[in-house]
């Protein structure tokens, strides 16, 4: 931690203290006197906050300010319990817009840039978060919202968008559109924006390819403001974020305990300068780990990896704990297959199944392709599957994130 964030953090912990109800039980509970915290060392004595009590604290509960400060709110979309409801002042507002600004201008976007915003807008973060950073910047935004692919064409060719911000899974969408249609000469985009969702090498070189883009991945999640917290280089050796604004920490997700530099582990979060609803360690889910070297870009902002996947993405089959990015990582090593892949669970007679289903590229052998997914799995991850390859564009698409997992076990 670096002495001008320790500095921040002890006037973040005096102010929740004096004004926020939610840390004033959470510290209360924990047995915590914010005047203990004398060093940097600890934070560790400063308990985690959890999406858990973010939902238990529907809808405004976690607001530290007045409501007469409070000029917006976004949401989380509570597709797995209540929603999450964060509100911003003001100076949250401008913040969050000026994080933007240094993505847009770290992916080398200049004011000629017309850049089409496809992320959803509304309670979601992504559309009007996106549109701050670009108007800040100075360049055109074209906020077209999500869906409509039609209408998404028609706009990129006669308004000659140069810059897409998307999900990766829309990004794809669009991309394998643009071929289907013959339109690739059509299209002006040089660079894409993408983020929201864990994607693999495959799927990157399958976006890069057939829209002719430089990528850059974008990361964020609403609780901490939203998209735009950190974002890769041109180098694209993982993600620098915005130390001034926020504090990152890696943990063991089952002990809670620091991990060492370079090791991976759960994100946790410290907001340094919000107002409106202050986090303070919290723990994001997010797999990855920091990257202590320094950038070749040359840019001072520290760096974290890509984003493997998520603690709450992993899912049990055999007694085997499995992520999506390791599915990831055995598909990336076999040629002929493709980006696309689905994870389907079940149960027969007591005992789990696990089919994986993938795309194969044309040209090669599925029946050959299924038997080499098959063994390699079984090689590198320790469990016997059962594998199905499938055509280009047979598995389902999505408008926003791709639902990777089927698990009909229970």
């Amino acid at each position: 931690m670096k002495a001008e964030q320790f500095t921040k953090l002890k006037a973040l912990l005096a102010r929740v203290e004096q004004h926020s109800p939610f840390y004033q039980n959470k510290f209360k509970a924990a047995g915590l006197a914010v005047e203990a915290i004398t060093t940097p060392a600890d934070i560790v004595h400063i308990p985690f906050t959890t999406k858990e009590e973010l939902r238990e604290a529907y809808p405004l509960n976690i607001q530290a300010v007045p409501d007469e400060e409070i000029v917006r709110i976004h949401s989380s979309s509570g597709t797995t319990g209540k929603p999450i409801i964060i509100p911003y002042t003001a100076r949250d507002v401008a913040d969050w817009a000026e994080m933007m600004r240094r993505c847009m201008a770290v992916a080398e976007l200049t004011a000629k840039d017309r850049v089409q915003i496809t992320p959803g807008y509304g309670l979601w973060t992504a559309g009007i978060g996106f549109q701050a950073g670009v108007e800040r910047l100075g360049a055109m935004a074209i906020p077209m919202g999500p869906g409509n692919t039609e209408k998404q064409l028609q706009m990129m060719m006669d308004l000659e968008s140069t810059v897409i911000t998307a999900t990766s899974s829309y990004a794809l969408l669009l991309a394998e559109e643009i071929r289907k249609r013959g339109l690739k000469d059509r299209i002006k985009l040089r660079k894409a924006i993408l983020g929201s969702e864990r994607w693999g090498d495959k799927m990157r070189t399958r976006i890069r390819e057939e829209l002719g883009v430089e990528l850059y991945d974008i990361y964020g999640l609403t609780e901490i403001y939203g998209p735009g917290i950190s974002i890769s280089c041109k180098r694209g050796n993982g993600l620098h974020y915005w130390d001034d604004y926020l504090l990152f920490e890696i943990i063991n997700p089952k002990t809670g305990q620091p991990v060492a530099d370079g090791e991976f582990g759960e994100l946790v979060i410290t907001t340094l300068t919000k107002e409106g609803a202050p986090l303070i360690r919290y723990r994001t889910r997010d797999i990855t780990r920091m990257l202590p070297e320094e950038c070749p870009c040359g840019m001072a902002h520290p760096r974290h990896d890509l984003i493997l996947g998520r603690t709450d993405d992993m899912v049990k089959v055999k007694g085997v704990n499995i992520y999506p990015g390791q599915v990831e990582d055995v598909l990336k090593h076999i040629e002929g297959i493709s980006s696309e892949y689905q994870i389907v669970l079940d149960r027969e007679e007591g005992k789990d199944t696990m089919l994986l289903r993938f795309e194969q590229q044309a040209g090669f052998d599925g029946a050959h392709l299924e038997r080499n997914v098959k063994k390699y799995f079984k090689t590198k991850v320790g469990i016997s599957i059962d594998t199905q390859a499938l055509a280009i564009g047979q598995l389902p698409r999505s408008e926003k994130k791709t639902n990777r997992v089927m698990d009909h076990r229970y």
